[in-house]
């Protein structure tokens, strides 16, 4: 990692962004960084967009990030993925969702769904994986955020170990067994080497 790494999560309200977000920066925290957070809520509760940076390293200055400096861009759908990707840095690791969530203007008819993303995306570098099957086989579709998360920790050197722990103590005492192993399902799909497979 550089001397500060900063992590988007761009994703719609409900999706879990928030909740995967602070396991993210808690995980930093059990590795000795300096953390800083950034949330943007927008229409969380309607289904808006929702953004969050997650910077750490050894002493960080802001929580914010200018475009084109984040290291790692984690989509939680494709069209938040189309909105941010100028966040990203040349050579930055896109992981992406492959759901889609229409936006209301869609929804209402005002404007059409946008076609083409996951080629464009892919060209942009992008790593696709389907984050709600994998959720699905883990034992729960609500667990597709830290599938993501399983995710883009391949392409972080924090322990596994760490992030298990962080997950039980963050995620609800019933819900620990299912999420540790999205976790575990989300870093299998992208394997050691951080090139999602699925």
């Amino acid at each position: 990692m550089s001397a500060t790494t900063t992590v988007v999560l761009a994703g719609v309200g409900g999706q879990g962004t928030i909740l995967g977000a602070d396991v993210l920066a808690k995980t930093a925290m059990a590795a000795g960084l300096d953390v800083k957070l950034s949330e943007v809520h927008g229409m969380a509760q309607r289904g808006g967009a929702v953004d969050t940076v997650v910077r750490f390293g050894e002493a960080v200055a802001s929580p914010l990030t200018d475009p084109g400096h984040a290291d790692h861009l984690v989509a939680f759908e494709l069209t938040e993925a189309a909105r941010m990707i100028g966040v990203l840095k040349a050579g930055g690791r896109l992981v992406v969702n492959t759901r889609v969530i229409d936006p209301l203007p869609v929804l209402i008819g005002q404007v059409e769904s946008p076609e083409g993303l996951e080629g464009r995306l892919a060209e942009e570098g992008a790593t696709f994986l389907d984050a709600e099957a994998l959720a699905c086989d883990a034992g729960s579709p609500k667990s597709a955020n830290i599938v993501l998360l399983g995710a883009v920790s391949t392409g972080l050197s924090f322990p596994v170990e760490l992030w298990r722990e962080v997950i039980a103590e963050r995620v609800p005492p019933a819900t620990v067994d299912v999420n540790l192993h999205a976790f575990e399902l989300g870093r299998r799909a992208c394997g050691e080497g951080g090139e999602c497979l699925l």
